[in-house]
């Protein structure tokens, strides 16, 4: 990537490859805008290089993740959707704008960034703690959002400005044990097997911030009209349960609505011949971006309600705040506006994402961030993201960039609004 921008004319003093390990480096170039004094802060355009693990025999037979394939339109490949596409489509973009000789108004970084998807060193936390000034900027462009297709046409594009928060949790049970030949009514794994089994049917409370909000506002527009009358409705009120039941029915939409905790791994005992010392269950949690990990902990005790079920905050990992990014309109206007020079009269969508994104550690620090793409796909086939065969299709991974291309080039003459 650095080689790239080197043979497009970017100076060497422009371009920075660097991280904490040899095999963990960042690659952020600067593209120098009009500068002198009063410059607006640059705009910043991120996406991150690494991808989710996958094995061969995972896919398709005639497909390899590690091998990028073209094929009947769509190209495959682990990160083809997530989020290569948007990491090659932003050098395409700032490429293009030097070939044409543009000036931008304010200037433009392009961060290329490692573990997103896991891992000990990432890049955006790396590098805010370490070189905030190439980082620095009055927004930040990312992943996380994109246009969806029904029927082969544009149905709608989304710009993500939140998302959940990511804590795990243990729910742990222990006891002294004994001889397997003598039970006892206090068993480890029955407690905690008892306690998993109310949290399966527990439901946090619906907790809308102003992007949630937005979103079932936008989203009522294209929904069939069940559904879009539940959206209406609860977005007016988020203590309607009827309308709240309606939208829980469909799985994407229900984790929007609330905090949600699922167990995903379960340990217990040591021998099989002896009654279980210890039990524990690990529960993921997608907290909204209003709860608190102590609120959350505090529910999940007592939905358990045996206090001999403890529930344990993993703190082994850092968890920041995820506050949504206003909506700004010096953002969301040429989004808006470009979307339908696009691709129709189509609404834009302001989304909450269920998963994590390096955005929210932009947001932390108070620099505003959108999930924005151009890419758009067809939800019932191509979301495949972290899982098998997965794609981006080869006409909108082009219409894409040409969004992109005008998404940067707007962004950068713009000046901040009084």
């Amino acid at each position: 990537m650095a080689k790239r921008f080197r043979d497009a004319g970017f100076p060497e003093k422009d371009i920075f490859v660097g991280g904490p390990v040899p095999k963990k480096h960042n690659v952020v170039v600067r593209y120098r805008g009009k500068g002198g004094a009063g410059a607006p802060k640059p705009v910043l355009l991120l996406a991150h290089l690494d991808v989710v693990e996958a094995l061969k025999a995972d896919w398709s037979d005639n497909l390899d993740p590690f091998k990028f394939t073209e094929r009947d339109g769509f190209y495959y490949g682990r990160g083809t959707a997530d989020d290569k596409a948007m990491a090659s489509l932003f050098v395409a973009a700032a490429i293009r704008l030097k070939q044409e000789g543009y000036v931008p108004q304010r200037d433009i970084i392009i961060a290329l960034t490692t573990d997103e998807e896991g891992g000990a060193h990432n890049g955006v936390d790396w590098l805010i703690k370490n070189h905030r000034d190439r980082v620095d900027a009055a927004w930040v462009i990312n992943e996380g959002g994109g246009g969806s297709l029904r029927d082969g046409k544009p149905l709608l594009q989304s710009v993500q400005a939140a998302e959940k928060v990511y804590n795990d949790f243990t729910l742990r049970t222990t006891n002294p044990g004994g001889h397997s030949s003598v039970p006892r009514a206090d068993n480890a794994i029955y407690q905690l097997a008892q306690g998993l089994v109310k949290l399966s049917a527990f439901q946090f409370p619906v907790e809308l911030n102003p992007v949630s909000r937005a979103f079932f506002e936008q989203t009522a527009k294209v929904e069939k009209p069940e559904m879009a009358a539940a959206m209406t409705a609860l977005a007016k009120d988020p203590s309607n349960a009827a309308a709240a039941a309606i939208i829980s029915k469909d799985p994407r939409y229900a984790s929007m609505l609330r905090t949600t905790c699922v167990a995903t791994m379960l340990t217990g005992g040591h021998a099989v011949n002896a009654l279980p010392q210890l039990a524990e269950a690990n529960v993921n949690c997608r907290m909204a971006p209003t709860a608190t990990k102590a609120s959350v902990q505090a529910t999940l005790q007592k939905v358990v309600g045996d206090p001999s079920v403890v529930a344990v905050l993993d703190t082994s990992t850092e968890n920041r705040a995820s506050p949504p990014s206003e909506l700004r309109p010096e953002v969301i206007g040429v989004v808006e506006k470009l979307t339908r020079e696009m691709f129709g009269d189509i609404p834009l969508v302001p989304t909450m994402s269920t998963g994590a994104t390096d955005s929210r550690y932009f947001r932390a620090i108070g620099i505003p961030a959108f999930g924005v793409s151009g890419l758009f796909s067809d939800p019932t086939v191509d979301a495949r993201a972290h899982g098998r065969d997965e794609r981006v299709r080869i006409e909108w991974y082009y219409k894409a960039q040409e969004f992109l291309y005008q998404l940067t080039k707007q962004l950068s003459s713009s000046v901040p609004i009084p």
